[in-house]
């Protein structure tokens, strides 16, 4: 054999590599033996193409089954043909009977497991032809447009039906043994024409179905990408194409096929569903990749802040790239704390860089919930320090409807100004009486409930009142005269006028006050005439002018004192004089 042969194989069993090297008396035996088998083989004639012997298994690799056929060269049988001929569990030191072709410029034997006879006359050339049957024949020469095979009698061979790719391929073939069919044959001018390409073809077609039929869901191919669609590739696994489509080339998200794979490009790719009927294969790329979904898990814990890209919007929610192949869902609940969001596009937009936090993790259903509004933080915390009660807000009016009007308090946060709460000139049956969306206007905190999340605001509590204008029109200190409305529990309400209310604490024991000197009454006119006629309409039973002492009871009108005037909260406070 030669040594520097690409076809040789590294170590063929039954061969030691330091073989030429002596140590004992056994190696020494072996030695010669193996010398005197090589010399009988070189003394036997070499093997004809056609001619069948019976061989033995000496190595195999995934190139050629090496079969040792009693000569001084060995034969090569491609794995193929012994799979086709049923002989796929070949393993070293099996017998097997293989049939000679002709032999590759390093002298090697080439096999197969297909016995094909060279027709001795014209009646077997008549018979192949009529049934096409593959025959074996001899290369002689290069002709002019191909070559002369010796098929028992002279044939020819266009170059185009060689199956040589070119004139040096088409010389290599002079001296060998094909195997070829005849495609005319006129025996009365001896003209026979044979093909070659036409039997290599079968063989490739039926190597190619052998491979089909071993393929199985599961398995690992090497292919090549034939074309690109835009919604996968078609790959070339050998004489029959498989689709690899977009949503299995990555885990992560893949904007069109050519951006992952080109024409060309040679790849593993992982067999997935395979019909047999219609021949349709699947393939998968991203599951040669681990799952991301298996460490997701531990990657995202509920509470986490994570930052990630929004990948798509739907119409009830977004969803966000949080790593290749891992995408959580911020539903459109979670995108605000009070807004009241009509569609997710409104609060992000694709490509946009969000931060959220996790709210839930199923990574067996491939589900992560997120939360916007969670990351932004509740506005609510602060609410009640920054609009405490009483306090004067400013705001715009978002929505109107038929029982209020909503303000926009900013950081999310809106307050209702209840319909009775506009205004108090007249009585509106809808808000957009006064008001209208966008308009700013200023109100007062009424409630603040942050559990319900709701803010009560009015309008009409900042405009003027009659006790507004009483306060500013008197000064503390000053004589007044007013009723009393009720009398209970050591306190008073007096009525100083219209709309206009104080309070008046009262001692255990009330006396009529002393006639106060003209220089510290200041009551005018029409107060004490007011009062005047209020006790004589009482009866003489009042006590007026008497002197007496007078039980201070609803309904009387009696004299005060301004003791209090809070302009902010609209309370006065008054002391009983007389």
């Amino acid at each position: 054999m030669n040594p520097n042969s690409p076809a040789n194989p590294p170590d063929v069993p039954g061969i030691s590599p330091d073989a030429g090297a002596p140590t004992d008396a056994s190696t020494t035996e072996s030695s010669f033996g193996d010398i005197l088998l090589e010399f009988e083989q070189s003394q036997k004639p070499d093997l004809r193409g056609g001619e069948t012997v019976q061989g033995k298994v000496v190595a195999i690799t995934s190139d050629y089954v090496y079969v040792d056929v009693g000569r001084k060269m060995e034969g090569l049988l491609k794995p193929d043909a012994a799979r086709a001929a049923g002989l796929d569990k070949l393993k070293t030191g099996d017998p097997i009977t293989v049939t000679v072709t002709g032999r590759n410029e390093e002298g090697y034997y080439m096999l197969s497991t297909v016995k094909v006879e060279v027709p001795k006359d014209w009646s077997a050339l008549e018979k192949a032809f009529n049934e096409k049957l593959t025959i074996a024949g001899t290369v002689t020469e290069v002709v002019k447009g191909g070559l002369r095979v010796d098929v028992g009698s002279r044939a020819f061979m266009p170059a185009s039906r060689s199956g040589a790719r070119d004139q040096v391929e088409l010389e290599k073939l002079v001296g060998q043994e094909i195997q070829c069919r005849i495609t005319k044959l006129d025996t009365a001018k001896e003209d026979i024409v044979v093909d070659r390409r036409v039997v290599l073809e079968e063989e490739v077609k039926k190597a190619k179905e052998q491979r089909f039929l071993e393929l199985k869901e599961g398995d690992v191919l090497e292919g090549v990408v034939r074309t690109v669609t835009d919604f996968g590739a078609f790959i070339d696994l050998g004489g029959f194409d498989g689709l690899l489509h977009v949503a299995d080339m990555s885990w992560g998200r893949v904007g069109k096929p050519a951006d992952v794979v080109k024409a060309g490009d040679s790849l593993q790719v992982k067999l997935l569903k395979i019909n047999r009927e219609t021949r349709k294969i699947s393939l998968g790329l991203k599951q040669l990749q681990p799952d991301p979904w298996t460490v997701a898990a531990e990657q995202f814990k509920v509470g986490d802040r994570v930052k990630g890209t929004v990948s798509r919007i739907t119409d009830f929610g977004a969803f966000v790239e949080l790593a290749p192949g891992v995408d959580g869902l911020i539903h459109m609940s979670e995108m605000s704390w009070s807004k009241k969001i009509r569609k997710p596009a409104d609060v992000v937009k694709v490509g946009e860089l969000v931060e959220a936090m996790v709210l839930t993790v199923n990574a067996a259903d491939h589900r992560i919930g997120l939360g916007l509004k969670q990351a932004l933080g509740d506005p609510w915390e602060e609410a009640q320090k920054k609009y405490p009660v009483d306090a004067v807000v400013e705001g715009a009016v978002t929505s109107l409807q038929k029982f209020g009007a909503f303000v926009d308090l900013g950081d999310g946060i809106e307050g209702m100004i209840h319909i009775g709460d506009i205004s108090r000139e007249k009585r509106l049956e809808h808000p957009n009486e006064v008001l209208k969306a966008g308009q700013v206007v200023k109100a007062q905190v009424l409630e603040i409930d942050k559990g319900r999340r709701r803010i009560r605001l009015g309008m009409k509590q900042l405009e003027p009142t009659q006790a507004d204008e009483y306060i500013v029109e008197h000064k503390l200190g000053e004589v007044v005269s007013g009723r009393l409305i009720d009398v209970s529990g050591g306190r008073a309400r007096v009525e100083l006028g219209e709309g206009v209310f104080a309070t008046c604490r009262l001692k255990e024991t009330a006396q009529e006050s002393k006639e106060t000197k003209s220089g510290d009454a200041k009551a005018d006119l029409s107060a004490m005439t007011a009062m005047l006629s209020a006790r004589w309409k009482a009866g003489a039973g009042s006590g007026a002018g008497g002197g007496g002492k007078e039980q201070v009871k609803a309904g009387q009108v009696r004299t005060f004192r301004i003791a209090s005037l809070d302009p902010a909260h609209k309370k006065i406070e008054v002391e009983l004089v007389s």
